[in-house]
């Protein structure tokens, strides 16, 4: 039995994986990928989550998790609720795509599920990292893989889902590896310097985390990230002695897809040595 039937078994009845319901943005996000890769609908508590996964990971002994942006949250420019936060253009996944180990995205709450019956706006909007949205995710995460099976589980978490990472991170409390790419991970100095309203209901990793030495972190932010400023990522990573790479000319897009197999390869070579002694 693999791992993932291994995971599915055990979790029953819980765990539910169901025929992806798949709208318009949906498709121009996720028919990139080929058959090769297999595709579930993941029950969580109390979200159902997206999951598509090489099912290499299986017999892997390593595990990268990709998550993914905020999505379409707001439309005229944050005056309107979207009423579907799907991502038209999902960076994690092709961030995945160009990863040669073993891999699994696993969708955000009520991103490409148009009929889950727990969604509501508050979810993608000011509770967007609140706590039921990550400890859903780990249901659903533990549902569909046995994670004690992995000696190395990385999470990867582009823009918004580089918070849900780390938020992730502290729920597992297990050894793991973080990285993360143009993160606000202070989502107060975020709001406050775009105008935005506050996210009141989710949690802010730069002033409410509990840092686990098992969890090793690396943050890379964008010299010219107008959308995320580099000084959003560096509040946590500084606060909690974490390193960042500043990178030029790297904005909110620009050029993660073309150099993520360098970037990743480089930071898990990093996470990977031992940090040096503190000298008494």
């Amino acid at each position: 039995m693999t791992r993932i039937a291994a995971a599915m078994k055990r979790s029953s009845p819980w765990l539910a994986v169901l025929a992806v319901v798949m709208g318009c943005s949906t498709r121009s996000a996720i028919d990139r990928f080929s058959d090769a890769w297999a595709r579930a609908v993941v029950a969580g508590a109390p979200f159902q989550h997206l999951a598509i996964y090489d099912p290499a990971i299986a017999a892997s002994a390593t595990l990268h998790v990709y998550l993914e942006g905020d999505g379409r949250p707001w439309l005229d420019g944050g005056t309107t609720v979207a009423a579907d936060p799907t991502p038209r253009d999902a960076l994690a996944l092709r961030l995945m795509q160009r990863d040669g180990s073993p891999s699994l995205y696993l969708g955000r709450p009520c991103h490409f599920i148009a009929d889950d019956p727990h969604c509501a706006p508050r979810y993608w909007t000011s509770e967007r990292y609140a706590q039921v949205v990550v400890d859903s995710l780990y249901a659903a995460l533990n549902r569909l893989v046995a994670l004690d099976a992995y000696r190395e589980v990385v999470l990867i978490g582009y823009s918004g889902g580089g918070v849900i990472a780390v938020l992730l991170a502290e729920r597992m409390r297990r050894p793991l590896q973080v990285v993360t790419l143009a993160a606000n991970l202070d989502t107060d100095a975020w709001t406050r310097h775009h105008g935005y309203l506050p996210l009141t209901g989710s949690r802010n990793p730069a002033r409410d985390y509990q840092p686990a030495a098992e969890v090793r972190q690396h943050h890379y932010a964008g010299a010219l990230d107008t959308v995320v400023p580099a000084t959003v990522t560096a509040a946590f990573a500084d606060r909690y002695g974490y390193p960042m790479t500043l990178l030029a000319p790297y904005d909110h897009r620009c050029c993660w897809e073309r150099d993520w197999p360098k970037l990743l390869s480089s930071s898990l070579r990093d996470l990977r040595t031992p940090p040096l002694p503190v000298p008494p």
